[in-house]
């Protein structure tokens, strides 16, 4: 694929093993996505290290935020651009309250590390349910976005719209409103 970065190269290293990169790449198998997960040289733990990784503008990073619902403890998590803000008070017109999500409740619930929370692969710990999952519209305005791949290094790419096929979840409107 010409249009990849010189961090994807074909004779970039192969992607060490690691338990959640290899939860998605076979999530994606199995929903038969083209493109498999890439492994990244450099860690990329924010959307903003993501973005200067793969030379790619910042709102194409499709960051996941993971909240904590308060009626019933659930991970919700938002899928939203890198250059935007997730508006707490617009999502709980969709979720009821919220509260924060530190770092145990999301590896816990998702399966996945901050900085490497896949939008898919989940494997929460037993007993408890998969995370409610919703899509901001703001990714709506890229051709291409990348998403991680449950590892700090690990990307795949996709389109707003095979993200919304392959997670099923609904696209909604959560962001802060972009001043000018």
């Amino acid at each position: 694929m010409s249009d990849l970065p010189t961090p994807l190269a074909a004779d970039a290293p192969a992607a060490p093993s690691h338990e959640g990169f290899e939860r998605v790449r076979d999530a994606l198998q199995r929903l038969s996505h083209a493109h498999p997960p890439r492994w990244l040289d450099v860690a990329a733990r924010t959307a903003q290290e993501a973005a200067d990784a793969l030379g790619v503008s910042l709102g194409q990073i499709a960051k996941s935020v993971v909240f904590r619902r308060r009626a019933d403890d659930r991970a919700v998590l938002v899928i939203a651009a890198g250059d935007r803000r997730v508006d707490e008070k617009k999502l709980q017109a969709h979720t009821g309250p919220l509260g924060r999500a530190d770092a145990d409740f999301v590896k816990s619930r998702t399966g996945f590390s901050i900085g490497g929370v896949s939008p898919l692969g989940f494997a929460p710990t037993e007993g408890q349910p998969l995370p409610s999952l919703f899509i901001d519209a703001s990714l709506m305005r890229f051709d291409r976005i990348w998403a991680a791949a449950g590892h700090p290094n690990g990307v795949f790419p996709m389109t707003p719209q095979e993200l919304q096929a392959l997670t099923g979840a609904p696209v909604i409107e959560v962001v802060q409103e972009v001043s000018a």
